[in-house]
């Protein structure tokens, strides 16, 4: 119907305009793309992509359940990593704790163990974007090089997308404004914007 990038600048009116430069950064549970598109009388032409198929949001569920293993280990004297439950019960404390950190400045893990234990830790914004900033940076390459390879510097981009839920953590939207010198488009849900996108395509192609 669309491709996932025009999609997400539909969702935000962007065809409305006539001209412009137009990124999508996008950071989803597995991968991260960049798109630069240009906007020529309201038609979308991808003009460059770049990206990394093995990064994503599960990088930093992974790397937040490693800790917490580590953690079970060194206090608890606890080897839980071949227990498939107490290992999901980690996963779902952390996926709820990465969550609420993208508005709070604060989260708790508050899990139940094998044997009755409990593992409970408290983790800070402050700590927690420490721990991610690895991850994140490894979206900086791709984005110079969609750029470099688009012919563009980035002065010369009007308008910026975020896609997928990862982009809602505070320190990538901080990431995409320092790269992109403009504040991206933070209105709609990023995990909804292509599938809204590809609405608006179909409202379009069905004759309004």
């Amino acid at each position: 119907l669309v491709n996932e990038p025009t999609a997400a600048s539909l969702a935000y009116g962007l065809d409305k305009k006539k001209h412009g430069i137009v990124v999508v950064y996008d950071l989803g549970g597995g991968t991260f793309d960049i798109s630069i598109l240009k906007l020529h009388d309201g038609i979308f032409e991808v003009i460059a992509t770049n990206g990394d198929t093995h990064l994503g949001g599960d990088d930093i569920d992974n790397l937040l359940i490693a800790i917490a293993l580590d953690d079970i280990r060194g206090e608890l004297g606890l080897e839980v990593r071949r227990s498939g439950e107490a290992v999901a019960r980690i996963r779902k404390a952390v996926i709820e704790a990465k969550i609420a950190l993208s508005s709070q400045p604060s989260a708790k893990l508050d899990v139940d163990l094998p044997g009755g234990e409990k593992y409970q830790r408290e983790i800070t914004l402050e700590v927690f974007e420490k721990m991610l900033q690895p991850i994140i940076d490894r979206t900086v390459g791709p984005c110079k090089q969609a750029l470099k390879d688009a012919g563009l510097k980035p002065e010369q981009i009007d308008e910026v997308v975020l896609v997928g839920g990862s982009t809602r953590i505070p320190k990538v939207r901080r990431l995409v404004q320092d790269l992109f010198k403009r504040a991206p488009h933070t209105d709609l849900n990023p995990d909804e914007v292509v599938a809204l996108g590809a609405a608006v395509q179909a409202n379009i192609l069905g004759g309004g």
